[in-house]
């Protein structure tokens, strides 16, 4: 069991005003009481403008030895991965060596055998059909191809179990065999399409994900802490994903993902840092320029962050794996749409979130927004399951408040 350490920190606020010092102070006693109190095992919260660092601050412990949470924590960042992979496809798109619209299986023929789940036969066993339309790379990093998770549905999860299929999460490459839900284009579902849009940018570049990333997004924008394998200097810095118990208590797992899988997950899979992340965040709020490097073209920047997918919108996501999620929306009853891997309120959060701003997470609690209206933006991370936690998202909007 986790038991409650005392709180430790670091911070360091950027500018010498009242304002800021004033909101640091703020931030730092918010995030010493989740962390002292028990209630998150360790947090690191950092926040930019388009400039530079505008907080950082590490509170906690990072494992149940009471090692301190420190701003160069390593963390499991899961779904946070999907936004850097439609970073890399993107990239692929400007070059004109990936196409939005096209049939994605001219680039991966395994994409031509994707069927459609119908529903099951007196035998209990899955009926398929071959899809109506095409799948293309827009409905991959929209989630609109038809894929699922079986964190949040059902037949997803029958379907696994009824062929014996692992989760995207296994790094197996027969995970990514898991049928689609519905045609393609026909609504949003949270799935493992930027998995498949990982495998259209090994294919079209001939390198293994991750060292596309390395060379493409992480060198450029000098992410040198982010990873799909943890280095012995990375892991020895890595918080334990603790699990929540019902009550209420913090258990420390030995979680890890695969370090050697047949396929790098690019819709979950990368470990990285706070401080590395807020790299990419405000490579975005610079429409592409990041450490003095161009990674993104102004225009394919503004195209990732509006509207793709029409008029479809984005739904709840409803727990079937309680263990790994709980219920979870955004800002619910809000208008939301996705970009091409992110995120997009369509109204004015509750926490000051402009509209249009972009945002999205990772399963063990981190999060992230980028408001390219107001020009600042955000990272958080903590380390527990469920996705959603009770205290770790409210945590986090409560962060991002201080900011508006």
């Amino acid at each position: 069991m986790a038991n409650p350490q005392p709180a430790t920190g670091m911070n360091h606020a950027i500018g010498s005003t009242q304002e800021s010092s004033a909101r640091a102070a703020r931030i730092d006693a918010m995030l010493s009481h989740a962390t002292g109190s028990g209630r998150v095992p360790g947090v690191v919260a950092m926040a930019t403008d388009r400039h530079g660092l505008l907080y950082e601050g590490a509170f906690g412990s990072r494992r149940v030895n009471g090692a301190a949470m420190t701003l160069d924590t390593v963390c499991w960042i899961a779904s946070m991965t999907k936004a850097i992979t439609g970073a890399a496809a993107m990239q692929l798109v400007e070059q004109g060596r990936l196409a939005l619209d096209s049939p994605a299986a001219q680039y991966l023929p395994a994409l031509a055998k994707v069927q459609v789940l119908t529903g099951w036969d007196a035998a209990g066993q899955p009926m398929l059909r071959p899809p109506r339309r095409a799948i293309t790379l827009r409905h991959c990093l929209t989630h609109t191809a038809g894929w699922g998770y079986e964190i949040w549905n059902a037949d997803v999860a029958r379907y696994q179990q009824a062929r014996k299929l692992p989760g995207a999460g296994s790094g197996q490459r027969i995970a990514l065999e898991a049928p689609l839900c519905f045609d393609p284009g026909e609504r949003w579902q949270y799935g493992i399409g930027i998995d498949w849009a990982g495998q259209l940018v090994e294919s079209v570049s001939g390198q293994r994900l991750g060292e596309y990333f390395a060379e493409h997004l992480f060198g450029p924008l000098g992410m040198g802490d982010t990873a799909f394998r943890l280095r012995d200097d990375m892991r020895v810095r890595k918080a334990s994903v603790h699990a929540r118990a019902d009550d209420d208590r913090l258990v420390a797992t030995e979680f890890e993902t695969p370090q050697s899988p047949e396929f790098e997950p690019g819709g979950g899979g990368l470990y990285s840092t706070a401080g590395d992340y807020l790299r990419f965040v405000r490579m975005m709020l610079n429409q592409g320029l990041g450490e003095g490097h161009r990674v993104l073209q102004p225009e394919t920047v503004e195209l990732m962050s509006r509207n793709a997918m029409g008029d479809l919108r984005v739904t709840a996501l409803q727990s079937v794996l309680p263990e790994r999620s709980n219920d979870a929306e955004f800002f619910p009853g809000m208008d939301k749409s996705w970009g091409l891997s992110f995120m997009i309120n369509h109204g004015a959060a509750p926490t000051g979130r402009s509209a249009g701003s972009l945002g999205w997470a990772g399963l063990a609690n981190t999060y992230y927004w980028i408001d390219p209206a107001r020009g600042i933006a955000g990272v958080f991370m903590t380390q527990i399951l469920p996705f959603a936690d009770r205290h770790a998202l409210p945590l986090f909007h409560a962060f991002e408040s201080a900011f508006y």
